[in-house]
């Protein structure tokens, strides 16, 4: 590939349309900042999944799971957080807390619920703080 074909690919991505699930979480980073949240990761990826968002709320570290649909016909998108996303989240933000030495800060788990039926209306976001605790086997949550 030519040097102005790989120009030409890379300005061309740059335009184009972000998923929905990005979108919603560019929206709850917002909604979570102009409550008063500092936004500390976006997208922190290990071998078990993803973590959406991390903020510090105070001197709480928050793991924002984010949800976003276009309707509730198959449920509220906070609903999508079941027992076993729970699980997995519990270990994501475990791993976190380690990685960066912050076993002695609180944490907890909040989830935004973002529905956005078409790109030109606002999204509705709803905040779900504490949403869930901590589960599974030998948590070292407060």
């Amino acid at each position: 590939m030519s040097m102005w074909q790989d120009s030409w690919y890379r300005l061309r991505s740059l335009g184009a349309p972000q998923p929905l699930g990005k979108r919603g979480e560019a929206v709850a980073a917002r909604y979570l900042k102009r409550l008063g949240y500092t936004i500390v990761a976006r997208g922190e990826r290990d071998l078990l999944g993803e973590l959406d968002l991390v903020a510090v709320d105070q001197r709480t570290v928050v793991f924002v799971e984010v949800k976003t649909r276009r309707s509730h016909q198959a449920g509220h998108p906070a609903e999508a957080v079941g027992q076993a996303k729970q699980g997995r989240l519990t270990r994501l933000a475990l791993g976190f807390l380690k990685r960066h030495d912050l076993l002695e800060q609180r944490a907890r788990f909040d989830v935004v619920a973002v529905t956005w039926p078409n790109r030109t209306e606002r999204p509705s976001v709803e905040h779900f703080p504490n949403a869930f605790s901590p589960t599974g086997r030998f948590q070292m949550f407060a």
